[in-house]
């Protein structure tokens, strides 16, 4: 499902001697077809059905910062464009129905690796997200491979969820895994490189055995897009997707809303080898969701509950009032890519 790791063999067509028109040629037939699209890709411009307002979002991952090709195949950096905008619909609530992906590759970039990516963009949406695929997006050559994704969804009909609606007394609640992502990331930069520290597929494959979920939660997240939807229908107050850690995520929502989040310490204690609880709290890049619910609710069977809202601000954890730090792509970067 995860594909493998690694960048696949130089040896066939490329973009630069293909050129744009052979590319499209070989990658839209591999994007299979979207449920809300009447005119999709292959015209100026595709054509969706909604039964209402739409939400959209965006998200670009660049080689580098973002990912690095010795430890993600293109299959996997297909998945987590797809996954990481995937689950920025659902945390308003709304139903994914399309992705508009523009691509930046180099100009030896085999056909083959987008052909690779085009069916990761495609199987993240048909496991994650049903009836969603891409629609459209555009083909250029850069020296950076760069993957930029649009994404489409329909509330229905329902308001949006957003992060101002937590109230005192709420209940905090989140979907999916907290702290795996992070971790998988610290162990690519410890133990997934070479000699000279350089990344490198071999290192990553030998951490497979022993870390198989930390590095598939890093390389190819699998967010609870359906968590969305059933948290709205739920009647959630306010929902994110953790993207920049738990800590700074749950941050932004007490701010927006004027709460203040205390954390259960033994709902966040990790499980997973190699997983801290500096992981949990500030790793980054899982793309769970995180959600309040009024008082009493029943909370959908996706969600735990970790918390509760109260009047104040801020985050709290054993009294001890959280700091916002977490995932950023461009702290510290070095400028390597690898």
């Amino acid at each position: 499902m995860n594909g493998r790791s690694g960048p696949p063999s130089r040896t066939g067509a490329t973009l630069g001697r293909e050129g744009e028109s052979a590319a499209l040629a070989r990658i839209l037939p591999r994007l299979g077809s979207a449920r809300a699209s009447l005119v999709g890709p292959g015209d100026d411009a595709a054509v969706l059905t909604a039964a209402g307002p739409i939400v959209a979002t965006t998200d670009t991952m660049v080689h580098g910062p973002d990912f690095r090709l010795a430890w993600s195949a293109p299959f996997q950096l297909g998945w987590k464009a797809a996954a990481t905008n995937l689950s920025d619909v659902a945390a308003m609530g709304a139903r994914p129905t399309a992705l508009l992906v523009a691509l930046t590759a180099p100009q030896d970039t085999e056909l083959a690796v987008l052909e690779e990516l085009a069916d990761g963009l495609r199987a993240g949406c048909e496991e994650l997200a049903p009836g969603c695929t891409v629609v459209g997006g555009d083909l250029a050559v850069s020296p950076t491979l760069t993957i930029a994704v649009t994404a489409l969804g329909d509330l229905d009909g329902k308001p949006a969820i957003q992060r101002s609606g937590a109230r005192p007394g709420d209940i905090l609640a989140i979907a999916g895994d907290v702290g795996l992502a992070g971790a998988g990331l610290s162990l690519l930069f410890a133990r997934g490189v070479d000699a000279e520290g350089n990344p490198s597929a071999e290192a990553a494959a030998a951490l497979r055995p022993e870390f198989d979920r930390i590095l598939d939660a890093q390389l190819s997240p699998r967010s609870p897009i359906g968590a969305g939807l059933a948290a709205a229908e739920a009647g959630a107050t306010s929902m994110i997707d953790i993207s920049d850690g738990l800590v700074k995520d749950a941050g932004r929502v007490a701010r927006a809303s004027g709460v203040q989040f205390v954390l259960a310490p033994d709902a966040l204690a990790p499980t997973e080898p190699g997983v801290t609880l500096d992981h949990v709290l500030y790793g980054g890049e899982d793309h769970a969701l995180l959600a309040t619910f009024p008082p009493g609710a029943t909370l959908p069977s996706d969600f735990r509950r970790i918390g509760i809202a109260l009047a104040g601000s801020g985050v709290v954890l054993d009294g001890t009032p959280l700091h916002g730090r977490g995932w950023d792509p461009y702290a510290g970067w070095d400028g390597a890519a690898g």
